[in-house]
């Protein structure tokens, strides 16, 4: 069955341009929710016909997932969905859980007035979602959430790693538990307390667990963050996981 892009009838060749972008994002889109799934082939013909595109800018935007980390190139299988090895998966989980838990330290120690007023109106969003049960809306509210996050950090070398970080880890975490999904707001609100607040350690450790926790469909036994787990002399978090399998999202 042709994969649904994006929320209109129409394909996306019969839209106006920049056509380029569209295809990047309707395919990264496919990709993190999961239409895509990880280890499956990416067909340039097959998907240019379900778009509606020529085969160049589909050609393009796999060039441009693959630099993401989203899609792997390799000369005997082509295009396929990055599918992430149980100790890759751990390697990324605690590259971002530091530099999340460093963001929101910065964020704590600016507090930009402007930016935390749209993380604000973001969670209310998300908050009001969870309670009416919207849960496909928490996606995109989730996306917006920790850009404008990254944002308040105000440290542009550091907001395009974690732009990065997060695209691949979206793979690895579960958007349709709506259990989990409820808890990943009520950590989003704790955060943003520490950062109004000025509490540059309390927002670290938050943000830095919140990562954490949102990976414990495929990492478990994870033992509990240290006070500070930017500083040198922290705890660090314990990942420890199955071996010898790859990761798939689960449906």
């Amino acid at each position: 069955m042709p994969i649904k892009y994006g929320s209109s009838k129409q394909r996306l060749g019969d839209d106006h341009p920049p056509l380029h972008g569209r295809v990047i994002e309707e395919l990264r889109l496919a990709i993190l929710s999961g239409q895509l799934k990880p280890g499956e082939r990416l067909v340039e013909g097959r998907l240019a016909e379900e778009m509606g595109v020529s085969r160049n800018p589909v050609r393009e935007a796999i060039r441009a997932l693959s630099s993401e980390g989203l899609v792997e190139v390799t000369a005997r299988r082509g295009a396929t969905v990055m599918a992430m090895t149980d100790q890759e998966a751990r390697e990324t989980v605690e590259v971002r859980a530091l530099l999340e838990g460093q963001n929101a330290r910065l964020a704590a120690r600016r507090q930009d007035k402007q930016i935390i007023k749209r993380i604000e109106a973001v969670l209310n969003k998300g908050t009001a979602a969870v309670a009416a049960k919207r849960f496909d809306q928490l996606a995109d509210l989730n996306r917006q959430f920790h850009h404008e996050l990254a944002a308040a950090g105000q440290n542009k070398v550091l907001g395009e790693l974690l732009t990065k970080l997060r695209q691949r880890t979206a793979m690895l975490f579960s958007p349709t538990d709506p259990a989990r999904q409820a808890r990943a707001w009520d950590e989003h609100a704790a955060i943003l307390r520490a950062i109004i607040v000025g509490d540059e350690r309390a927002a670290a450790t938050l943000a830095a667990e919140h990562v954490i926790r949102a990976g414990t469909d495929f990492l478990v036994g994870i033992d509990t963050y240290g006070e500070d787990p930017s500083a040198e002399t922290s705890r660090k978090p314990a990942l420890r996981i199955k071996r010898g399998k790859r990761i798939v999202r689960e449906r």
